[in-house]
């Protein structure tokens, strides 16, 4: 098992910058995930870690020791990539124990280490078989099984179930997570997917435009997000957002805008940081922090149009215009209201965000 820490790192194509300073340190045991779109600088992360690409500045430690120099076979690291690479022409049982005879492993050890990991991974059952004799979700256990053989101090994902159909996907999760649990040993996993990395991860390392944009706990990264762009990419359905004028009256600051006025909790209004006096702010709010009615509540809220009903099994989806804009609410399958109705949400003000409108850090 290994720490792994980055200090500084950058990486450069031409006069590109992929990955820029970027400072992550992950616990030994840990299971990391880097989460972030295309080209954000994830696999560029992975492939220096792996040893598979040079790093630009900066350096990147294993427990402490600076390995940038080190060749990749002796980083002691096994990748799992999206693609399985299997021998086509070997079995399952050579495909897990080729890196083992590689490395001139006796045949005990060999076949101790190989029943061991596929056991593990319940393909015990097809170690005859040869890969076009596999199902997606096997082949993937059978790359997995190979890295696990080599017992290395760093396991590194690169995207491994991005291909797999919905069902063997959510199946995936489970099981990479529980064999992380069960080996104990450090995993990077690189996804674009923020489902993969919310139910899967110890820590999020988010990445945008190869800068680290928050490192935290799946709880952290999805109810405190440090800026507009984390919250609108971690969350499924999408927070929604609506630019508002911040309104100061006696002790009171509102939100306003052309369908509500709103005013900001007692405790809220201390970590504005004197942006009232902006202007202008985004409101940040998840689909579940909404409520919706056909009639208008005692309280606060924002009256709108329905503009489409989504139904998601046991959720129904509404799609709220506003003058402008947007929003989307969350909520029983039996709301009973029709597009072209007046509707109105009320706010749940313990779950929302104010963004500033200008540079999109989160105020709170």
């Amino acid at each position: 098992m290994a720490s792994v820490t980055f200090k500084n790192v950058w990486k450069y194509y031409g006069k590109t910058p992929a990955v820029k300073d970027l400072n992550i340190e992950c616990p030994d045991g840990s299971f990391v995930s880097i989460l972030g779109p295309s080209g954000c600088g994830k696999s560029s992360t992975m492939r220096m870690l792996a040893g598979l690409e040079h790093i630009s500045a900066g350096d990147i430690l294993f427990d402490g020791e600076r390995i940038n120099d080190l060749p990749p076979k002796d980083r002691d690291v096994a990748m799992v990539f999206e693609n399985y690479a299997l021998y086509p022409h070997k079995t399952v049982l050579e495909n897990i124990a080729n890196p083992l005879r590689l490395r001139s492993v006796d045949d005990d050890m060999i076949k101790a280490r190989v029943d061991a990991a596929a056991k593990l991974l319940e393909i015990d059952h097809l170690l005859d078989r040869r890969p076009h004799e596999l199902s997606g979700g096997q082949k993937q256990r059978v790359a997995i099984g190979r890295a696990i053989v080599r017992e290395p101090r760093l396991f590194l994902f690169d995207e491994p179930i991005a291909h797999l159909d919905a069902k063997l996907r959510a199946h995936m999760r489970g099981e990479i997570k529980h064999l992380q649990r069960t080996l104990g040993t450090t995993m990077i996993y690189v996804t674009h997917d923020q489902l993969e990395a919310l139910s899967m991860a110890d820590y999020i390392a988010v990445m945008h435009d190869g800068e680290l944009q928050q490192w935290g706990t799946p709880s952290e990264i999805f109810n405190k997000p440090v800026n507009a762009w984390v919250a609108g990419f971690v969350g499924e359905p999408a927070m929604n957002f609506v630019t508002c004028d911040l309104v100061g009256h006696n002790q009171e600051v509102f939100l306003r805008h052309e369908n509500f006025e709103i005013p900001l909790l007692p405790d809220q209004v201390g970590k504005l940081n004197g942006a009232a006096s902006a202007g202008t702010a985004r409101m940040g709010v998840r689909p579940d922090a909404l409520e919706i009615s056909l009639t208008k509540p005692h309280q606060p809220s924002i009256t709108g149009e329905v503009f489409v009903n989504e139904l998601l099994g046991g959720d129904m989806l509404v799609e709220v215009l506003l003058d402008g804009s947007r929003i989307r609410v969350k909520t029983v399958p039996e709301f009973d209201g029709q597009p072209g109705d007046r509707c109105h949400i009320t706010v749940n003000r313990e779950k929302w965000h104010i963004f500033d409108a200008m540079d999109g850090h989160a105020y709170f």
